[in-house]
């Protein structure tokens, strides 16, 4: 740096003030640092600084409070906001508050430096901000890595009209994420408008989303008003977006390039004024392989990606779920019920097929069903154990196997196909879709570490690099 930016850093921690000073000053900045809110705002007023790092609790003042008036007094001043209670109603006041980047901690210093770069770099806007209403009543709830970044992205996307895809598997919450970036969102005063494309026969789809004039078909008896203009002025969520037929997909798709669109049997376009938000469990690139889906939708759709980990993938998060899911079923009405260290260790074994709606409908079993207050592993392990095998899409018993699961999915490949089209390199292809989940599993389990990764599936690293550059995995390394 030649410049010598100065950084004003305000944490009631003195460790963390002295490594943030060492780390920045190492970087070629000057820093000012202090553990009180109000140190801090004194160095603002009279001008000082060119970027705020702040703590959210500090003794004399929450850090959070801080930064509109930062924003009132110095618009361009840019405040990076650091929390310990990485929860995601701090992610989302920090950014609706008009703080440029939200860090749990502990954080990765390397990741802090670049957030510094980056702070700086950008130019200078005069946001303004806005107060997001009773943000902690939010149903997310985490503070693993990987929700961690699902929050600061989601609290990105609440000042924007930006189209998200969001996937996961069953279970994962999807809706709730949609849910949360309409309740605290541009759109927040208008409708919440669900759809779900699994839910509806084919040939209803297109009414359902765009409505229809009387007598369009059969059993039409009056004009229909679709989801695009009960939407208006709000959110449409589409979801089980990879279960939309292709003559809807199209329709669709027009929709998004032209911002208009006409019901069923009509001739007057009517302006589209919804953000889309859809999601899928379905890996849609497969079903854009087996020319199931078509691609220039998906690209129209996936503006902005959110992949929701399944609970396996952050049992850290089993803890606090499992308390959260007990006082909503108190506040249902059910038993008031804790869980034993035991419990809790019998949970975090589990594998959890069904996801977090699993763990919310086993809570809720134990409320209602065990007397004692404090449930044991015992109890938990037979409920587990009593559990049914969760059905697939079409009802029935998923496969107990791997070999099973893959023959269904082969045999469901090969049934999309009866009409005709054509079937090449199926073996390559099936090589490649049972390695995707198996190297995502593997970089998640390491949190991102390829080293360890290679080690666990027994592949030389060069090897395990090369693929995930074909596979086009992403890697995301966690805290050092």
């Amino acid at each position: 740096m030649t410049d010598a930016r100065t950084i004003l850093v305000a944490d009631d921690d003195r460790a963390i003030r002295t490594v943030l000073s060492q780390a920045l000053a190492r970087s070629g900045y000057q820093v000012r640092a202090t553990s009180s809110a109000s140190t801090l705002w004194r160095w603002v007023e009279d001008g000082e600084g060119d970027l705020v790092i702040t703590d959210v609790v500090m003794p004399d003042e929450n850090g959070l409070d801080l930064v509109p008036r930062i924003k009132r007094v110095r618009p361009e001043l840019r405040v990076v906001v650091m929390s310990a209670q990485s929860t995601f109603a701090t992610a989302v006041k920090a950014t609706q508050r008009g703080a440029f980047e939200y860090l749990p901690k502990p954080f990765d210093l390397k990741e802090l430096l670049a957030v510094v770069e980056r702070a700086l770099a950008a130019p200078a806007t005069a946001a303004v901000a806005t107060e997001e209403g009773e943000t902690e009543k939010l149903p997310l709830v985490g503070r693993s890595q990987a929700m961690q970044e699902i929050y600061r992205t989601v609290a990105r996307l609440t000042t924007t009209d930006l189209t998200v895809m969001i996937t996961g598997e069953s279970g994962t919450g999807k809706e709730l994420i949609s849910r949360a970036l309409h309740d605290y969102g541009k759109r927040r005063s208008g409708p919440f408008i669900a759809i779900n494309m699994a839910a509806i026969p084919r040939e209803l789809i297109e009414a359902e989303l765009f409505g229809h004039e009387r007598g369009a078909f059969t059993g039409a008896l009056n004009r229909g008003i679709g989801r695009f203009e009960q939407a208006a002025g709000g959110t449409l969520f589409l979801d089980e977006i990879g279960d939309m037929p292709p003559e809807a997909q199209t329709r669709l798709l027009r929709v998004l390039q032209e911002g208009e669109f006409t019901t069923v049997g009509g001739r007057q376009p009517i302006k589209a004024n919804v953000r889309i938000v859809a999601a899928t469990h379905r890996d849609l690139r497969q079903l854009i392989r087996q020319g199931l889906f078509r691609e220039d939708l998906f690209y129209r759709l996936n503006v902005v990606p959110i992949r929701l980990p399944p609970l396996r993938e952050r049992m850290e998060d089993i803890p606090l779920l499992a308390r959260h899911f007990l006082d909503r079923a108190k506040a249902a009405g059910l038993p008031g019920k804790q869980l034993s260290s035991e419990a809790l260790d019998a949970l975090k074994a589990h594998s959890w097929p069904g996801n977090a709606r699993e763990l919310e409908n086993l809570m809720r079993r134990l409320a209602a069903l065990y007397p004692q207050e404090v449930i044991g592993a015992d109890a938990v392990a037979a409920e587990l154990a009593e559990a049914v095998q969760p059905a697939g899409p079409d009802g029935s018993a998923q496969p107990a196997t791997l070999e099973q699961a893959v023959e269904r999915h082969l045999q469901t490949f090969m049934a999309a196909h009866k009409d005709g089209l054509p079937v090449r390199d199926l073996y390559e292809r099936v090589l490649a879709e049972v390695e995707r989940p198996l190297l995502r599993l593997a970089l998640g389990a390491t949190r991102g570490n390829q080293i360890k990764a290679a080690a666990m599936l027994g592949l030389n690293r060069n090897t395990l690099r090369k693929k995930i550059r074909e596979l086009e995995l992403p890697v995301v390394r966690g805290l050092t």
